[in-house]
Protein backbone atom coordinates (compact mmCIF):
# COMPACT_ATOMS: atom_id res chain seq x y z
CA UNK A 1 0.00 0.00 0.00
CA UNK A 2 1.23 3.58 -0.94
CA UNK A 3 0.28 5.94 2.36
CA UNK A 4 1.24 9.09 3.54
CA UNK A 5 3.48 7.15 5.89
CA UNK A 6 5.50 5.21 3.28
CA UNK A 7 4.91 1.76 1.27
CA UNK A 8 4.41 -1.10 3.16
CA UNK A 9 2.01 -4.29 3.48
CA UNK A 10 -1.47 -4.19 4.92
CA UNK A 11 -4.91 -3.62 4.15
CA UNK A 12 -7.59 -1.12 3.62
CA UNK A 13 -10.77 -0.90 5.28
CA UNK A 14 -13.62 0.58 3.45
CA UNK A 15 -16.75 1.05 5.66
CA UNK A 16 -19.45 2.30 3.14
CA UNK A 17 -17.75 4.54 0.87
CA UNK A 18 -14.70 5.99 3.24
CA UNK A 19 -11.51 4.56 4.54
CA UNK A 20 -12.42 3.48 7.67
CA UNK A 21 -8.57 2.55 8.60
CA UNK A 22 -5.17 1.20 7.64
CA UNK A 23 -4.25 -1.59 9.30
CA UNK A 24 -2.16 -4.69 9.31
CA UNK A 25 -2.49 -8.30 7.62
CA UNK A 26 -2.90 -9.38 10.84
CA UNK A 27 -5.79 -6.76 11.72
CA UNK A 28 -8.29 -7.63 9.13
CA UNK A 29 -11.90 -7.77 11.17
CA UNK A 30 -13.07 -11.58 10.98
CA UNK A 31 -16.19 -12.00 8.18
CA UNK A 32 -14.89 -8.92 5.80
CA UNK A 33 -15.26 -9.26 2.42
CA UNK A 34 -12.18 -9.32 0.94
CA UNK A 35 -10.24 -7.86 -2.28
CA UNK A 36 -7.11 -9.52 -2.26
CA UNK A 37 -4.24 -7.52 -4.07
CA UNK A 38 -1.80 -10.29 -4.73
CA UNK A 39 1.42 -8.94 -5.59
CA UNK A 40 0.11 -5.62 -6.83
CA UNK A 41 0.65 -2.14 -5.65
CA UNK A 42 -2.61 -0.71 -3.63
CA UNK A 43 -2.83 3.12 -4.35
CA UNK A 44 -4.89 6.11 -3.89
CA UNK A 45 -7.17 6.44 -6.90
CA UNK A 46 -4.95 9.20 -9.77
CA UNK A 47 -6.65 12.32 -9.57
CA UNK A 48 -6.63 14.14 -13.09
CA UNK A 49 -7.08 17.99 -12.40
CA UNK A 50 -6.72 18.78 -16.07
CA UNK A 51 -9.37 17.06 -18.31
CA UNK A 52 -10.75 18.36 -21.47
CA UNK A 53 -14.34 16.24 -22.20
CA UNK A 54 -15.87 18.92 -24.67
CA UNK A 55 -19.47 17.94 -23.60
CA UNK A 56 -22.28 19.83 -24.42
CA UNK A 57 -21.79 20.84 -27.48
CA UNK A 58 -18.47 19.32 -29.00
CA UNK A 59 -19.68 15.46 -27.63
CA UNK A 60 -18.01 14.31 -30.84
CA UNK A 61 -14.66 15.43 -29.50
CA UNK A 62 -14.96 13.64 -26.68
CA UNK A 63 -17.73 13.15 -24.00
CA UNK A 64 -18.28 12.23 -20.33
CA UNK A 65 -19.16 8.71 -20.80
CA UNK A 66 -15.88 7.93 -22.96
CA UNK A 67 -13.62 10.13 -20.77
CA UNK A 68 -14.43 8.60 -17.83
CA UNK A 69 -14.47 5.12 -18.89
CA UNK A 70 -10.79 6.15 -20.17
CA UNK A 71 -10.18 7.11 -16.84
CA UNK A 72 -11.40 4.31 -14.58
CA UNK A 73 -9.56 2.05 -17.05
CA UNK A 74 -6.09 3.82 -16.25
CA UNK A 75 -6.64 4.02 -12.35
CA UNK A 76 -7.98 7.46 -12.25
CA UNK A 77 -11.10 8.04 -9.99
CA UNK A 78 -11.93 11.50 -10.34
CA UNK A 79 -10.89 14.26 -12.97
CA UNK A 80 -11.40 18.04 -12.92
CA UNK A 81 -12.89 19.10 -16.50
CA UNK A 82 -11.90 22.53 -18.11
CA UNK A 83 -14.18 24.85 -19.08
CA UNK A 84 -13.34 24.31 -23.05
CA UNK A 85 -14.03 23.20 -25.36
CA UNK A 86 -17.89 22.65 -24.94
CA UNK A 87 -20.56 25.03 -25.88
CA UNK A 88 -21.24 26.84 -23.50
CA UNK A 89 -17.90 27.49 -22.37
CA UNK A 90 -18.15 27.40 -18.64
CA UNK A 91 -18.15 31.00 -17.70
CA UNK A 92 -20.85 31.69 -16.44
CA UNK A 93 -23.31 29.75 -13.66
CA UNK A 94 -25.91 29.05 -16.42
CA UNK A 95 -22.62 27.60 -18.60
CA UNK A 96 -22.07 25.55 -15.61
CA UNK A 97 -25.64 24.65 -15.18
CA UNK A 98 -26.38 23.64 -18.13
CA UNK A 99 -22.92 21.19 -18.55
CA UNK A 100 -24.47 19.56 -14.86
CA UNK A 101 -27.52 18.54 -16.22
CA UNK A 102 -26.09 17.56 -19.34
CA UNK A 103 -23.90 14.94 -17.84
CA UNK A 104 -26.37 13.50 -15.01
CA UNK A 105 -26.13 9.58 -15.28
CA UNK A 106 -22.80 9.43 -17.10
CA UNK A 107 -19.70 9.81 -15.22
CA UNK A 108 -17.93 6.77 -14.22
CA UNK A 109 -15.74 8.04 -11.81
CA UNK A 110 -15.84 11.55 -10.46
CA UNK A 111 -15.64 14.95 -11.54
CA UNK A 112 -15.18 18.55 -10.30
CA UNK A 113 -14.91 21.31 -12.57
CA UNK A 114 -12.90 24.14 -13.54
CA UNK A 115 -14.78 27.40 -14.72
CA UNK A 116 -13.35 30.09 -17.13
CA UNK A 117 -11.90 33.75 -16.65
CA UNK A 118 -12.09 35.38 -20.01
CA UNK A 119 -12.91 39.60 -20.52
CA UNK A 120 -15.77 41.00 -18.74
CA UNK A 121 -16.91 37.76 -16.35
CA UNK A 122 -15.99 38.76 -13.22
CA UNK A 123 -19.14 39.14 -12.19
CA UNK A 124 -19.70 35.70 -12.49
CA UNK A 125 -16.91 34.03 -10.73
CA UNK A 126 -18.21 34.59 -7.47
CA UNK A 127 -21.53 32.83 -8.07
CA UNK A 128 -19.93 30.31 -9.66
CA UNK A 129 -17.66 29.40 -6.50
CA UNK A 130 -20.44 29.35 -4.48
CA UNK A 131 -22.26 26.47 -6.99
CA UNK A 132 -18.86 24.30 -6.09
CA UNK A 133 -16.31 25.06 -8.59
CA UNK A 134 -12.79 24.45 -7.96
CA UNK A 135 -10.85 27.60 -9.49
CA UNK A 136 -11.17 29.21 -12.55
CA UNK A 137 -8.29 28.69 -16.40
CA UNK A 138 -7.50 31.52 -18.36
CA UNK A 139 -5.80 31.66 -21.50
CA UNK A 140 -2.79 34.74 -22.25
CA UNK A 141 -2.78 33.48 -26.22
CA UNK A 142 -5.98 33.02 -28.06
CA UNK A 143 -7.02 29.23 -26.83
CA UNK A 144 -7.75 27.96 -30.49
CA UNK A 145 -11.91 28.59 -30.01
CA UNK A 146 -13.30 32.02 -30.44
CA UNK A 147 -15.61 31.65 -27.66
CA UNK A 148 -13.06 31.20 -24.47
CA UNK A 149 -10.82 34.26 -25.46
CA UNK A 150 -7.87 35.18 -23.81
CA UNK A 151 -7.39 37.33 -20.48
CA UNK A 152 -5.99 40.56 -20.80
CA UNK A 153 -3.51 41.81 -17.51
CA UNK A 154 -6.52 43.99 -16.76
CA UNK A 155 -9.01 41.11 -16.84
CA UNK A 156 -6.69 38.80 -14.94
CA UNK A 157 -6.00 41.56 -12.10
CA UNK A 158 -10.09 42.14 -11.63
CA UNK A 159 -10.44 38.58 -11.29
CA UNK A 160 -7.80 37.69 -8.91
CA UNK A 161 -8.67 40.44 -6.41
CA UNK A 162 -11.89 38.03 -6.18
CA UNK A 163 -10.38 34.75 -6.05
CA UNK A 164 -7.56 35.94 -3.50
CA UNK A 165 -10.64 36.97 -1.11
CA UNK A 166 -12.17 34.00 -1.44
CA UNK A 167 -9.14 31.27 -1.42
CA UNK A 168 -9.49 29.74 -4.80
CA UNK A 169 -6.25 29.06 -7.78
CA UNK A 170 -6.24 31.01 -10.89
CA UNK A 171 -5.01 28.56 -13.35
CA UNK A 172 -3.17 29.78 -16.44
CA UNK A 173 -2.44 28.76 -19.74
CA UNK A 174 1.19 30.59 -19.77
CA UNK A 175 1.78 31.75 -22.96
CA UNK A 176 2.71 35.20 -24.40
CA UNK A 177 2.21 36.23 -28.01
CA UNK A 178 5.25 37.28 -29.84
CA UNK A 179 7.47 37.13 -33.42
CA UNK A 180 7.28 33.87 -34.27
CA UNK A 181 11.24 32.88 -34.48
CA UNK A 182 12.57 30.82 -38.27
CA UNK A 183 14.05 27.53 -36.78
CA UNK A 184 15.26 24.36 -38.55
CA UNK A 185 11.66 23.50 -40.13
CA UNK A 186 12.40 26.32 -42.73
CA UNK A 187 8.56 27.17 -42.25
CA UNK A 188 7.79 24.33 -44.26
CA UNK A 189 4.49 23.17 -42.10
CA UNK A 190 5.14 18.85 -42.11
CA UNK A 191 8.26 19.37 -40.17
CA UNK A 192 7.80 19.29 -36.63
CA UNK A 193 10.87 22.02 -35.89
CA UNK A 194 8.53 24.30 -37.66
CA UNK A 195 5.75 24.66 -35.26
CA UNK A 196 8.41 24.33 -32.61
CA UNK A 197 9.84 27.49 -33.42
CA UNK A 198 6.88 29.07 -33.86
CA UNK A 199 6.29 28.76 -30.41
CA UNK A 200 9.51 29.35 -28.00
CA UNK A 201 10.28 29.28 -24.32
CA UNK A 202 10.21 32.75 -24.48
CA UNK A 203 6.63 32.99 -25.02
CA UNK A 204 6.22 30.52 -21.21
CA UNK A 205 9.07 32.77 -19.67
CA UNK A 206 7.04 36.00 -20.36
CA UNK A 207 3.96 35.16 -19.07
CA UNK A 208 5.05 33.47 -15.89
CA UNK A 209 6.86 36.84 -15.14
CA UNK A 210 3.66 38.54 -16.01
CA UNK A 211 1.95 35.90 -13.59
CA UNK A 212 4.47 36.11 -10.41
CA UNK A 213 4.09 39.72 -10.51
CA UNK A 214 0.46 39.42 -10.45
CA UNK A 215 0.61 36.47 -7.93
CA UNK A 216 2.67 39.22 -6.28
CA UNK A 217 0.43 41.80 -6.51
CA UNK A 218 -2.95 40.52 -5.55
CA UNK A 219 -1.69 37.02 -3.35
CA UNK A 220 -4.59 35.11 -5.89
CA UNK A 221 -2.91 31.46 -5.35
CA UNK A 222 -1.61 30.88 -9.25
CA UNK A 223 -1.03 27.40 -11.00
CA UNK A 224 0.89 27.05 -13.74
CA UNK A 225 -0.42 24.38 -16.26
CA UNK A 226 1.44 22.22 -18.25
CA UNK A 227 4.63 23.64 -18.02
CA UNK A 228 6.69 23.03 -21.35
CA UNK A 229 9.77 25.37 -21.39
CA UNK A 230 12.25 24.37 -19.12
CA UNK A 231 13.98 27.67 -18.73
CA UNK A 232 11.49 29.20 -16.73
CA UNK A 233 12.05 26.76 -13.89
CA UNK A 234 14.35 29.04 -12.41
CA UNK A 235 11.93 31.84 -11.94
CA UNK A 236 9.13 29.61 -10.50
CA UNK A 237 12.07 28.71 -8.03
CA UNK A 238 12.72 31.96 -7.16
CA UNK A 239 9.15 32.86 -6.30
CA UNK A 240 8.34 30.03 -4.28
CA UNK A 241 11.11 30.85 -2.20
CA UNK A 242 9.85 34.86 -1.92
CA UNK A 243 6.97 32.91 -0.89
CA UNK A 244 4.81 33.14 -3.46
CA UNK A 245 1.66 31.49 -3.59
CA UNK A 246 2.58 29.39 -6.68
CA UNK A 247 2.15 25.85 -8.20
CA UNK A 248 3.06 23.94 -11.22
CA UNK A 249 2.11 21.27 -13.50
CA UNK A 250 3.70 19.60 -16.49
CA UNK A 251 1.98 16.39 -18.52
CA UNK A 252 3.14 12.82 -19.40
CA UNK A 253 3.77 13.77 -23.04
CA UNK A 254 6.41 16.35 -21.57
CA UNK A 255 7.85 13.95 -19.65
CA UNK A 256 8.26 10.90 -22.76
CA UNK A 257 8.86 12.45 -26.10
CA UNK A 258 11.68 14.86 -27.21
CA UNK A 259 11.07 17.25 -30.14
CA UNK A 260 13.98 15.28 -31.87
CA UNK A 261 12.15 12.44 -32.35
CA UNK A 262 9.03 13.37 -33.43
CA UNK A 263 8.54 12.39 -37.22
CA UNK A 264 7.59 14.75 -40.21
CA UNK A 265 3.57 15.14 -40.82
CA UNK A 266 3.22 13.13 -37.49
CA UNK A 267 0.58 15.70 -35.59
CA UNK A 268 -0.86 13.30 -33.20
CA UNK A 269 2.43 14.62 -31.55
CA UNK A 270 0.97 18.33 -31.66
CA UNK A 271 0.22 20.20 -28.34
CA UNK A 272 0.48 23.50 -26.84
CA UNK A 273 3.21 24.86 -25.59
CA UNK A 274 4.95 22.42 -27.65
CA UNK A 275 7.00 19.08 -26.43
CA UNK A 276 10.63 20.37 -26.22
CA UNK A 277 14.13 18.82 -26.85
CA UNK A 278 15.40 16.15 -24.51
CA UNK A 279 18.08 18.18 -22.96
CA UNK A 280 14.81 20.10 -21.88
CA UNK A 281 12.45 16.86 -20.94
CA UNK A 282 15.59 16.16 -18.65
CA UNK A 283 15.38 19.53 -16.94
CA UNK A 284 11.66 18.94 -15.76
CA UNK A 285 12.36 16.01 -14.61
CA UNK A 286 15.05 17.83 -11.87
CA UNK A 287 12.36 20.02 -11.28
CA UNK A 288 9.85 17.16 -10.22
CA UNK A 289 12.67 16.10 -8.24
CA UNK A 290 13.53 19.31 -6.33
CA UNK A 291 9.63 20.09 -6.03
CA UNK A 292 9.71 23.13 -8.49
CA UNK A 293 6.94 21.33 -10.55
CA UNK A 294 4.19 20.21 -8.42
CA UNK A 295 2.09 17.84 -10.20
CA UNK A 296 1.72 15.79 -13.43
CA UNK A 297 -1.37 15.26 -15.24
CA UNK A 298 -2.62 14.71 -18.43
CA UNK A 299 -3.87 17.32 -20.22
CA UNK A 300 -6.36 15.07 -22.10
CA UNK A 301 -7.39 17.41 -25.27
CA UNK A 302 -8.77 15.19 -27.82
CA UNK A 303 -10.49 16.04 -31.06
CA UNK A 304 -11.92 14.19 -34.41
CA UNK A 305 -9.22 12.68 -36.00
CA UNK A 306 -9.43 14.98 -39.04
CA UNK A 307 -9.02 18.13 -37.36
CA UNK A 308 -4.98 16.61 -36.76
CA UNK A 309 -4.98 17.17 -40.42
CA UNK A 310 -2.82 13.97 -40.62
CA UNK A 311 -3.29 13.92 -44.81
CA UNK A 312 -1.73 16.94 -44.86
CA UNK A 313 0.77 16.35 -42.04
CA UNK A 314 0.28 20.50 -41.49
CA UNK A 315 1.47 20.93 -38.12
CA UNK A 316 0.65 24.55 -37.88
CA UNK A 317 -3.10 24.43 -39.26
CA UNK A 318 -3.82 20.72 -36.99
CA UNK A 319 -5.79 21.31 -33.81
CA UNK A 320 -2.84 21.14 -30.57
CA UNK A 321 -4.12 18.45 -28.12
CA UNK A 322 -2.91 15.00 -26.95
CA UNK A 323 -5.04 12.48 -25.97
CA UNK A 324 -3.91 10.57 -23.42
CA UNK A 325 -6.08 10.64 -20.04
CA UNK A 326 -6.07 6.72 -20.55
CA UNK A 327 -2.34 5.92 -20.21
CA UNK A 328 -1.32 9.01 -17.73
CA UNK A 329 -0.33 7.01 -14.87
CA UNK A 330 1.65 3.97 -16.95
CA UNK A 331 3.26 6.50 -19.39
CA UNK A 332 4.13 8.14 -16.57
CA UNK A 333 5.79 5.30 -14.00
CA UNK A 334 7.70 4.15 -17.37
CA UNK A 335 9.51 7.27 -17.20
CA UNK A 336 9.53 7.89 -13.29
CA UNK A 337 10.96 4.29 -12.79
CA UNK A 338 13.47 4.95 -15.30
CA UNK A 339 14.78 8.23 -13.01
CA UNK A 340 14.94 6.25 -9.62
CA UNK A 341 11.90 7.33 -8.42
CA UNK A 342 9.39 5.89 -6.08
CA UNK A 343 5.87 5.29 -5.92
CA UNK A 344 5.41 7.80 -3.14
CA UNK A 345 6.64 10.00 -5.36
CA UNK A 346 4.22 9.00 -8.53
CA UNK A 347 1.09 9.21 -5.64
CA UNK A 348 2.40 12.85 -4.47
CA UNK A 349 2.52 14.28 -8.26
CA UNK A 350 -0.53 12.24 -9.32
CA UNK A 351 -2.71 11.98 -6.26
CA UNK A 352 -2.30 14.05 -3.42
CA UNK A 353 -1.23 17.70 -5.11
CA UNK A 354 -4.30 16.86 -7.44
CA UNK A 355 -6.69 16.52 -4.97
CA UNK A 356 -4.95 19.83 -2.98
CA UNK A 357 -4.77 22.03 -5.89
CA UNK A 358 -8.58 21.01 -7.31
CA UNK A 359 -10.10 22.01 -3.31
CA UNK A 360 -10.49 18.12 -2.40
CA UNK A 361 -7.66 17.26 -0.14
CA UNK A 362 -8.95 15.76 2.72
CA UNK A 363 -11.78 13.45 0.84
CA UNK A 364 -9.10 12.61 -2.36
CA UNK A 365 -5.77 11.85 -3.11
CA UNK A 366 -4.59 9.63 -0.06
CA UNK A 367 -5.19 6.30 1.60
CA UNK A 368 -5.82 7.56 4.78
CA UNK A 369 -8.89 7.20 7.56
CA UNK A 370 -12.09 9.55 6.44
CA UNK A 371 -11.14 9.51 2.80
CA UNK A 372 -13.47 8.30 -0.13
CA UNK A 373 -12.62 4.51 -0.81
CA UNK A 374 -10.70 5.55 -4.28
CA UNK A 375 -8.04 2.70 -4.86
CA UNK A 376 -6.19 1.56 -7.68
CA UNK A 377 -4.80 -1.63 -7.75
CA UNK A 378 -1.36 -2.38 -10.59
CA UNK A 379 1.43 -3.76 -10.97
CA UNK A 380 4.42 -1.45 -11.63
CA UNK A 381 6.38 -4.15 -13.21
CA UNK A 382 4.23 -5.19 -15.86
CA UNK A 383 4.56 -3.79 -19.47
CA UNK A 384 2.15 -3.57 -22.61
CA UNK A 385 2.16 -2.02 -25.42
CA UNK A 386 -0.64 0.60 -26.55
CA UNK A 387 -2.48 -0.93 -28.99
CA UNK A 388 -5.40 1.91 -30.07
CA UNK A 389 -7.93 -1.37 -29.92
CA UNK A 390 -7.57 -1.03 -26.02
CA UNK A 391 -8.59 2.69 -25.87
CA UNK A 392 -11.67 3.75 -24.63
CA UNK A 393 -11.38 7.58 -24.91
CA UNK A 394 -13.90 8.51 -27.85
CA UNK A 395 -11.38 8.98 -30.71
CA UNK A 396 -7.84 6.42 -30.88
CA UNK A 397 -5.51 8.47 -32.38
CA UNK A 398 -2.52 8.96 -29.75
CA UNK A 399 1.26 9.99 -30.10
CA UNK A 400 1.35 6.48 -27.45
CA UNK A 401 0.28 4.02 -30.22
CA UNK A 402 2.91 1.23 -30.49
CA UNK A 403 5.04 2.32 -27.42
CA UNK A 404 6.08 0.16 -24.47
CA UNK A 405 5.19 1.31 -21.25
CA UNK A 406 5.07 -0.08 -17.94
CA UNK A 407 2.07 -0.19 -15.40
CA UNK A 408 -0.76 -2.54 -16.01
CA UNK A 409 -4.26 -1.65 -13.96
CA UNK A 410 -6.01 -4.47 -12.61
CA UNK A 411 -8.53 -3.12 -10.76
CA UNK A 412 -10.14 0.80 -9.91
CA UNK A 413 -11.98 1.11 -6.93
CA UNK A 414 -14.33 4.12 -6.61
CA UNK A 415 -16.03 5.04 -3.24
CA UNK A 416 -15.83 1.73 -2.03
CA UNK A 417 -17.23 -0.05 -5.06
CA UNK A 418 -14.83 -1.90 -7.73
CA UNK A 419 -15.85 -0.26 -11.42
CA UNK A 420 -13.13 -1.77 -13.46
CA UNK A 421 -11.13 -5.29 -12.78
CA UNK A 422 -9.36 -7.69 -15.33
CA UNK A 423 -10.59 -5.05 -18.91
CA UNK A 424 -13.87 -5.30 -18.02
CA UNK A 425 -16.30 -2.53 -16.77
CA UNK A 426 -18.27 -2.89 -13.56
CA UNK A 427 -21.96 -2.02 -14.73
CA UNK A 428 -24.77 -0.80 -12.07
CA UNK A 429 -28.78 -0.78 -12.05
CA UNK A 430 -29.36 2.20 -13.19
CA UNK A 431 -26.75 4.54 -13.84
CA UNK A 432 -22.70 4.15 -13.43
CA UNK A 433 -21.50 5.61 -10.14
CA UNK A 434 -19.57 8.61 -10.75
CA UNK A 435 -20.18 11.82 -8.89
CA UNK A 436 -20.34 15.15 -10.00
CA UNK A 437 -18.28 17.17 -6.92
CA UNK A 438 -18.13 20.55 -5.52
CA UNK A 439 -15.78 22.24 -3.99
CA UNK A 440 -15.90 24.71 -1.09
CA UNK A 441 -12.84 26.56 0.00
CA UNK A 442 -12.85 28.35 3.14
CA UNK A 443 -12.67 32.23 2.27
CA UNK A 444 -9.27 34.23 2.16
CA UNK A 445 -8.47 37.61 2.87
CA UNK A 446 -6.07 38.09 -0.32
CA UNK A 447 -2.30 39.43 0.13
CA UNK A 448 -2.70 40.64 3.52
CA UNK A 449 -3.78 36.86 4.73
Amino acid sequence: MVTPEGVRPGAVLIDGERIAAIVGEDEIPAGCEVIDAGDGVVMPGVVDSHVHVNEPGRTEWEGFETATRAAAAGGITTIVDMPLNCIPVTTTLAALQQKRAAIHGLLRVDCAFWGGVIPGNAGELEPMLDAGVSGFKAFLVHSGIDEFPNAREEDLRAAMNILARRGAPLLVHAELDEEPLSGDGDGEPSRYATYLASRPPSMEQRAIRMMIALCRETGCAVHVVHLSAAEALHDLAAARREGLPITVETCPHYLTFAAEEIPDRQTQYKCAPPIREAENRERLWGGLRDGTIDLVVSDHSPCTPHLKKLEAGDFLDAWGGISSVQLALPAVWTQASARGATLQDLARWMCERPARLAGLAGRKGSLAPGHDADLVIWHPEKEFTVDPAMIHHRHKLTPYAGRSLRGVVATTILRGQVVYRAGQFVEFVGAPRGAQLASHRPHSRGKSA
